[in-house]
């Protein structure tokens, strides 16, 4: 028996719920709560509609209120809690899982939401507070990171005494066929993407201008890919617990198109995260206004209701996030499964020395076609990559296989039953041995 609670209704979470759903000899009680109680109940129809006999409760909650947080688990009381809502809200779900005697599991380290920042400092600093609660929270269980720190756990388990040089590789060959949309959240996609690059060398973190370092790499079924440098949140984490890497990187594929609009996008200032102020006018009659980001033109705050009267008055400054603006008005990630053809790459590529004391290569990856997953689940391959690991993260916790008292990230854990599923859940991996790596 085992009672799970999900927070969030996106792409990632619809894949989760649908392969929880699956599963359900491990999953026996489950709920799926958000902002938007309909989000949560489209799943659920849409996962009964396919035939999935899971009896799956809904909840309305706002993932940035403790207090309503703590009142769902109090009432609901779930074993774990899987975050599959926004990287800013980790720290508040953490708060209230301690408070409510919850495990925790997420698939992104914590964000501000006012600096494109993200590093596994604020949630490391838990780690006494959850051994103490004799709770487990597991960091990011999604592909990258999730599946591919998985990945290096199991090569320095049964193939290296040393892993000298690792380079995650994440390639999305997929086309969409929109002019210009991200595959997951866009608001976190671009933070994520205008960042300066990180990657570790020599004992030392090195800094790169955005998108500086690229190169071609080669994918399996893909082929040739221009591949850009990023800072990723994984190589933090798996250059302590594998103290002998002396590099690790992290290279994601990016379309010229793709990088065109995004360069527009800056140059605009449309990826800014600050608030700007923007005049606007209220015409429509029985209109109501009220809230924060809102005052009148002489500059204070107002909160106007109108029945059957034009608003008085009728102007009003409004504070805007333009890049929260700009995710309104993109493609949903949600909507573009239908028509994505092509397939994801995801991968590591390791060198160092092997069990037999000498040099070796060794590259495990997953090749994940969009159509199959939207044939699947109704969603495209990028929150199919997601989603899979999340749900097996929570199996294995379920199972009592990663289960400890503390704040953990996944390399951690034994890889071996969470390799073993993958093959099951719709992301089998495979592996070459001492083959040009590229890198």
């Amino acid at each position: 028996m085992s009672r799970v609670l999900m927070i969030g209704a996106g792409g990632v979470a619809t894949v989760a719920a649908f392969k929880i759903a699956q599963n359900a000899d491990v999953f026996t009680e489950f709920m799926i709560a958000s902002r938007r109680k309909a989000k949560c109940d489209k799943i659920v129809e849409d996962i009964h509609k396919a035939g999935y006999k899971l009896d799956i409760k809904t909840a309305q909650v706002d993932a940035d209120d403790v207090e309503q947080l703590k009142a769902l688990f109090s009432d609901y009381k779930p074993e774990l809690v899987i975050n599959l809502a926004l990287p800013y809200q980790d720290l508040t779900i953490m708060e209230a899982c301690l408070a409510c005697g919850c495990s925790y599991l997420d698939t992104a380290n914590y964000e501000p939401k006012d600096e494109a920042h993200f590093e596994y400092s604020w949630q490391w600093a838990y780690r006494e507070r959850f051994k103490e609660a004799g709770l487990t929270a597991i960091l990011g269980c999604g592909f990258d990171p999730g599946v591919t720190s998985i990945y290096t756990a199991y090569a320095a388990k049964h193939h290296f005494k040393e892993i000298q040089y690792l380079d995650i590789v994440d390639c999305n060959a997929g086309d969409h066929h929109k002019a210009f949309a991200t595959n997951f959240n866009p608001e976190i996609n671009i933070r994520e993407i205008t960042q300066k690059g990180l990657y570790w060398e020599d004992g030392k973190w090195v800094e790169t201008e955005p998108l500086e370092i690229h190169k071609d790499l080669t994918y399996p079924n893909i082929g040739p890919r221009d591949s850009y440098l990023l800072h990723h949140e994984e190589i933090e984490s798996l250059v302590i617990n594998y103290p002998t890497i002396r590099r690790a990187r992290f290279w994601m594929t990016f379309g010229q198109q793709y990088l065109k609009h995004l360069e527009v996008i800056q140059n605009i200032g449309m990826s800014r995260i600050d608030e700007v102020i923007y005049e606007a006018e209220l015409v429509e009659e029985g209109l109501e206004v009220r809230g924060k980001g809102l005052e009148n033109t002489s500059g204070s705050d107002i909160s106007l209701t109108s029945n059957h009267s034009p608003l008085t008055p009728k102007k009003v400054k409004v504070k805007i996030i333009p890049l929260q603006f700009l995710k309104a008005v993109l493609p949903n990630p949600q909507d573009l499964g239908e028509n994505y053809e092509g397939e994801t790459s995801i991968g590591c590529r390791i060198r160092g020395i092997g069990n037999d004391g000498k040099e070796h290569t060794y590259y495990v990856y997953n090749n994940c076609s969009h159509r199959a997953a939207y044939e699947e689940t109704g969603m495209q391959g990028v929150s199919y990559t997601t989603g899979v690991p999340a749900m097996i993260g929570a199996m294995m916790f379920c199972k009592g296989l990663w289960k400890k008292a503390g704040v953990f990230n996944v390399e951690e854990f034994d890889p071996d039953p969470f390799m073993e599923q993958l093959n099951k859940q719709g992301l089998p991996w495979e592996e070459q041995f001492d083959v040009d790596i590229e890198l």
